[in-house]
């Protein structure tokens, strides 16, 4: 097992609550003063982050996620309990966390870095690297107390990830900048795992634990419910919030998640006239359910599975607009112009939800699909399909 980055051992954190009540000189003279109140944000929670991995942490709001986190920067001391921490450390927890509103945002990243350990020298040589990737144009040079919340994103990560420190803590505030600047947030998360950093990211958005972390911890009530693998520990919450326990049907043998108001009973794919699916052959995709009730608004949907754990996404009807489902037998049916996946065996994930992720029934890895090869020469997980062109350049403009 990989050593741990980070472990927090019987760590609890506590609050005092004034007592919001004002108290006359009359009362506070013959009853003294109200009692204070306290909650616990952190109860008895014990973890092992390992080196090099990007670890989530998931929950609902006022689970403990953001506590635990300040908690392992060092920004609140536990109350009881230990935690360690195996290297240097950067993180990016609070909008504006740091910043001095009345100075610029250059001037703020020599403020931020030097808080973060960086020498002068040090600063004036990623400078000009952080402005590249906070990319705010000539309002770096503005004060940041006029910045929107998304610019303000825009530099504290810049900062954060140039620091170049051994782990890298980042709360939710990453969703808060827009779509483009998120995906290059991700990108650079995907570089700092190749690069051995470890990587501690809490967020709402559960595709993205499942498709970024190698494990996850999910919080509720300040105490840990579940730790392992990112896919298991999401499933396990998206379990919770629906309020049901799986259950298996005894005529398919498939496990079932979700209300049940209707069951996917099978899943097959088939290739041109009924044959094998071929790599980058048209192919089809049939989903079979059986419902117990009219839904109305509803996506059906897979999710592809490399071997390795790789979540390669897949089709779902929601491309086509949400759908209803009659009481009975039914099917949805995905005509594939080619199949892009290349050639190997893969494991399928199927689903019926609707809109806010209720789920009416999800089976998990629980379908095959072989992928056979074409003849072609190709490598790799998907294949790319279009037109090619070579043409000689002439000399002169070479």
């Amino acid at each position: 097992m990989a050593e741990a980055a980070i472990s927090l051992h019987e760590v609890s954190k506590r609050f005092r609550l004034p007592s919001s009540r004002r108290q006359s000189f009359k009362e506070r003279a013959v009853r003294g003063k109200a009692e204070d109140t306290y909650f616990w944000a952190l109860r008895d929670a014990t973890f092992d982050i390992p080196r090099g991995s990007t670890f989530g942490v998931i929950g609902p709001n006022g689970s403990g996620k953001s506590t635990a986190l300040k908690v392992m920067a060092g920004i609140y001391r536990p109350t009881h309990g230990q935690v360690h921490v195996r290297g240097s450390l950067s993180a990016l927890l609070e909008l504006g966390a740091g910043f001095h509103p009345e100075l610029s945002g250059r001037e703020n990243i020599t403020l931020n870095a030097s808080i973060l350990g960086m020498s002068q020298s040090q600063i004036a040589a990623a400078t000009d690297e952080i402005i590249e990737f906070a990319d705010l144009g000539e309002h770096i040079e503005a004060p940041v107390k006029v910045y929107s919340s998304g610019m303000y994103v825009r530099l504290g990560f810049a900062i954060a990830v140039t620091v170049q420190s051994d782990i890298l803590i980042v709360d939710e505030v990453i969703a808060v900048g827009d779509e483009q600047f998120q995906r290059k947030c991700f990108d650079h998360i995907h570089s700092l795992r190749r690069k051995g950093a470890t990587v501690v990211l809490v967020s709402h958005g559960l595709e993205l634990i499942e498709t970024l972390c190698d494990e996850a911890v999910w919080m509720d009530k300040g105490q840990v419910q579940g730790i392992g693998g990112g896919r298991e520990v999401v499933r396990r919450y998206v379990d919770s919030i629906n309020a049901v326990q799986p259950h298996i049907d005894q005529r398919t043998g498939l496990r079932h998640t979700g209300t049940g108001e209707a069951l996917i009973t099978s899943v097959t794919f088939a290739g041109e006239d009924g044959g094998p699916v071929v790599s980058g052959r048209p192919f089809e995709v049939v989903i079979r359910y059986e419902s117990s009730a009219h839904l109305a608004e509803v996506v059906l949907g897979l999710t592809i599975v490399h071997e390795p754990g790789i979540k390669l996404g897949g089709p779902n009807t929601a491309d086509a607009g949400l759908v209803e489902l009659g009481l009975g037998i039914g099917e949805a049916r995905f005509s594939g112009l080619s199949m892009a996946l290349m050639p190997g065996r893969y494991v399928v994930s199927a689903g019926i939800m609707q809109p806010g992720r209720r789920v009416i029934d999800q089976v998990y890895d629980a379908f095959d699909l072989e992928v056979l090869p074409s003849g072609d020469f190709v490598h790799g997980l998907v294949r790319m399909e279009g037109t090619w062109q070579v043409d000689q350049v002439p000399a002169a403009d070479a």
